[in-house]
């Protein structure tokens, strides 16, 4: 058998871990035939099917499942020599929700920003930002859900708890949750407010937003100004509590908890600057827990 090329195991591995030529296609820059022609050639010379071709994507074969197990470590620490010598002012490409990458992120990144790093960051739901990882659009997601897809790493890095609020004058006619106070949502289906009513009170809500607002800070917005109650994590709003600005409407004994994970591609850390961000998020994590 004649030597196999470095680059059809890379290939070959970012198919694997991306689950489509598609997406193997974006995260190395070539066409969807280039990609398609690689794996063939690998297939040829290893004389043994590596996918199975479905509707959308590809499933790996036991061989292909084999030969990503023997050679990943290989490749990955080829690439991180390789990246660890050339200069490169690349910008580290991170995605999360909006208010949490705001409010609480962009604090703890900032002094690695004053270091030289070059930061870009794409706001949005996770299951689009999980997508993008995938995809090679972006290193790094806090993901508000866990990462099931192949090649991607997750690590669990905080817990934020959600909390019943109101400004103190709405709050002083709220008697329980059958009261008719107006309600301000994030979405038309209430999400984070259900989550919250299944959890704490057992049922659905029966009221519907009187506003809407598809931002949490919004939310928090209008909440402070007196328009209606709603269900905010407590990173948010933590500061208007402590001021008196809003106050809690229920203290549950066990209130609704989201579990947040910070995903990376594998492979994505053989880049200096991504591992780089990655420690260092996960590390003030642990330092400043969320709540």
């Amino acid at each position: 058998m004649s030597p196999i090329s470095l680059d059809l195991l890379r290939t070959f591995l970012a198919v694997h871990r991306t689950g489509s030529i598609t997406a193997a296609a974006q995260t190395l820059g070539l066409s969807q035939p280039a990609v398609t022609a690689q794996v063939k050639a690998l297939e040829a010379a290893l004389d043994r099917p590596l996918f199975d071709r479905l509707p959308r994507g590809v499933a790996p074969t036991p061989a292909a499942d084999e030969l990503a197990r023997r050679v990943a470590a290989a490749l990955d620490a080829l690439d991180e020599v390789v990246e660890s010598e050339l200069p490169s002012d690349e910008a580290v490409h991170l995605g999360g929700p909006a208010e949490f990458l705001c409010d609480v992120v962009m604090p703890m990144l900032a002094p690695l920003v004053r270091d030289g790093l070059r930061l870009r960051t794409t706001l949005g739901l996770s299951d689009d930002l999980l997508a993008d990882l995938a995809a090679g659009r972006l290193d790094l997601v806090l993901s508000t859900i866990r990462p099931r897809g192949r090649g991607v790493q997750a690590d669990p890095v905080y817990d934020e708890e959600f909390l019943l609020v109101a400004a103190p004058p709405l709050a002083a006619t709220w008697r329980d949750v059958k009261a008719r106070v107006p309600l301000v949502a994030y979405a038309e289906d209430l999400p984070i407010v259900r989550r919250y009513w299944r959890t704490v009170y057992g049922r659905r809500p029966a009221m519907t937003a009187q506003v809407v607002i598809p931002d949490l800070r919004g939310v928090l917005s209008a909440v402070r100004a007196g328009m209606g109650i709603s269900v905010l994590p407590a990173y948010l709003c933590r500061s208007d509590l402590a001021a008196g600005m809003l106050v809690t409407l229920a203290e549950p004994e066990e209130a609704p908890i989201n579990t947040g994970y910070l995903a990376v591609r594998s492979g994505a850390q053989a880049r200096p600057a991504v591992a780089r961000v990655r420690a260092h998020l996960l590390e003030a994590f642990r330092a400043e827990p969320l709540y």
